[in-house]
């Protein structure tokens, strides 16, 4: 039932007509996916991830991002890997159920509407975590979807 409540389809982040990267999240994460140049040997990427800064690239040249982050990540739980020319860098965010509008910090944000619709999601995917045996995927919200991260009394840890 959790699997219904995952990221339907990715977010993408272009710039200047370009698309940069992919992403979506879920309570505890948020993924990028970047399509790698072709003909660049896999072990020729770098990825540099910090608790709020991440810088992207491959060796020897000037990042492809070198970013701030829209907020902090738990650096000892994130990482990437290279799979079929693709680039997968998993962001474990530091505040749990938090909604984040983007990865980078003042770029490619989402507009309101799928602003809310990602805090919805993840409220969901809060009662799905807290409440397991029941199905919430055809749950719905309406009016304001409050914050799944401070919704009463918060999210728990156990």
């Amino acid at each position: 039932m959790a699997e219904k409540l995952a990221p339907e389809k990715r977010h993408d982040f272009v710039h200047n007509g370009q698309k940069v990267f992919e992403w979506d999240q879920t309570l505890e994460e948020v993924n990028l996916y970047i399509t790698l140049p072709p003909n660049v040997h896999p072990k020729a990427f770098h990825c540099k991830i910090q608790s709020k800064h991440l810088e992207v690239g491959i060796k020897g040249n000037p990042p492809f991002l070198n970013h701030d982050l829209s907020a902090p990540v738990k650096t000892d739980c994130s990482f990437w890997t290279l799979e079929d020319d693709i680039m997968h860098i998993t962001l474990q965010k530091r505040e749990k159920g938090q909604t984040w509008a983007s990865p980078i910090l003042g770029q490619g944000q989402l507009d309101p509407y799928a602003t809310d619709l990602e805090q919805k999601r993840l409220m969901l995917q809060r009662f799905q975590e807290e409440n397991p045996g029941f199905d919430f995927s055809q749950a719905q919200f309406t009016g304001n979807c409050p914050d799944p991260r401070s919704f009463m009394g918060g999210i728990r840890s156990d």
